[in-house]
């Protein structure tokens, strides 16, 4: 049988897209990255425009000497090369693999600009692994449907030319082309899931189905297809119900749809927040212990390192992150900001109405957060109002309630956060005012 693997396959995909200013290869130094490295700088219309990347996880011993093998060959290719250096040392409980994964598409991520396309060597085999490893953790349409061909990645795009190619297909193409490839002793420790699937079950499931590889790659297309209707069905379930304003969900909309419209519109939510899917089990429990809760309760529900909470009618997605305790603090006003939490910077900016600036600049200033009990008395109001109403009144959820700094001017409260400013400091006065600011300094 004539091998497929040529020239045409990488100039046909590249076709189907825009004109690429810049094609980065990923290039491990194995066979498969070496065959895709090998193609493309056989292309006529790529020269002067390919970059071979080589990410340095620092795992191996061996890894500065793979560094020294990929820069030799990308010169024999008249390429150019560059190195990433990346920490992918996982911690106690990560599964090193992710980590590896997430550490190296990160690096990769930030390399890929807008006119730049990132090929990668996946192949046939490599969906049919991804495919059964999605299947034994119970994953869904989205992860039946295997690995896309093309994804946006960075601010360009992601390729993967080989992925309808077999992996015998690739070892006669670098035989044919006498090609030198770098062997990872660790593929070879099946105590990774990945690795044991390719060493040890492949060999077995392919003794009696011999093109495996090929009918999972049709089933997982199937299911790609099927995720797209999928999805479109989600977008006009969960716009209705979701606040752009907070990234909320409406429980009482949420409760008009019956159990698997809500769990749909619960991981497109999810989705749109740009977090990891949650299992079954906790959707579940999101509908039971949270939507089900009786509607003056405060339900918290913890898992997978989100918090999901409801308030009032509002459905919200947290995540759960360890806060250090918020202390009293001085703030020197020659400081236009301050830090008082994690990533959290209150500022003061000018302003036609707030705190006359004069007064600001010869006050003590502090920052403090709820004791219980503060009550302050608002411009155009003649009562006082304590805290707790008035952030009923503007519907602020409980647990945002405590992160508020609270800003004292010679000991008596001018301000809360960027909601409101006392009567006794508020003044109406162009450019001689000031008032706050707060934003997550990340």
């Amino acid at each position: 049988m004539t091998n497929p693997l040529s020239a045409d396959i990488i100039e046909s995909l590249l076709n189907q897209h825009k004109h690429f200013n810049r094609i980065y290869i990923g290039y491990s130094g194995g066979v498969d990255s070496h065959v895709l490295l090998h193609l493309c700088a056989s292309v006529p219309s790529l020269g002067g425009k390919i970059t071979a990347v080589h990410v340095h996880h620092g795992l191996q011993t061996e890894a500065d000497s793979w560094v020294e093998h990929c820069k030799k060959t990308a010169g024999i290719l008249d390429v150019d090369f560059t190195v990433l250096h990346i920490n992918a040392e996982a911690s106690t409980g990560e599964s090193p693999e992710e980590v590896a994964r997430n550490a190296r598409y990160s690096a990769l991520k930030a390399l890929i600009n807008g006119d730049d396309v990132l090929l990668v060597a996946q192949h046939r085999e490599d969906q049919l692994e991804t495919v059964l490893l999605q299947l034994f953790r119970g994953a869904g349409l989205r992860g039946l449907s295997g690995i896309p061909e093309s994804i946006f990645f960075g601010l360009g795009l992601m390729l993967r030319p080989l992925l309808n190619i077999t992996k015998l297909e690739i070892y006669d193409y670098a035989q044919n082309h006498n090609l030198q490839w770098i062997e990872d002793p660790s593929n070879q420790q099946n105590d990774y899931d990945r690795n044991f699937l390719r060493n040890v079950i492949i060999p077995l499931i392919k003794q009696r189905w011999e093109s495996c590889d090929k009918t999972v790659a049709r089933s997982a297309k199937h299911c790609a297809e099927a995720q797209v209707i999928v999805s479109a069905v989600a977008d006009e379930l969960f716009y209705p119900v979701f606040s752009r304003l907070n990234k909320t969900l409406c429980v009482t909309q949420l409760q008009a749809h019956k159990s698997p419209r809500q769990q749909l519109i619960i991981r497109h939510w999810f989705q749109n927040l740009g977090l990891r899917m949650p299992a079954q089990a906790f959707v579940e429990c999101i509908q039971t212990e949270v939507i089900g809760a009786r509607e003056d309760s405060d339900p918290i529900l913890a898992g997978q390192g989100f918090v999901i909470r409801r308030y009032r009618d509002r459905l919200y997605c947290l995540k759960q992150t360890e806060q250090e305790p918020l202390k009293d603090m001085v703030w020197l006003t020659s400081e236009p900001s301050v830090t008082f939490a994690t990533h959290r910077l209150l500022s003061y900016v000018v302003s036609s109405t707030g705190i006359l600036l004069d007064k600001w600049q010869k006050a003590k200033v502090t920052v403090k957060f709820r004791s219980g009990g503060e009550k302050i008395r608002l411009p155009h109001r003649k009562e006082h109002h304590t805290l707790k109403n008035l952030f009923q009144e503007a519907g602020i959820p409980p647990w945002e309630r405590e992160m508020i700094p609270l800003i004292y001017l010679d000991n008596k409260l001018a301000a809360v956060g960027d909601l409101w400013i006392s009567a006794d400091f508020f003044h109406e006065k162009t450019d001689a005012c000031i008032c706050f600011s707060i934003q997550n300094d990340e």
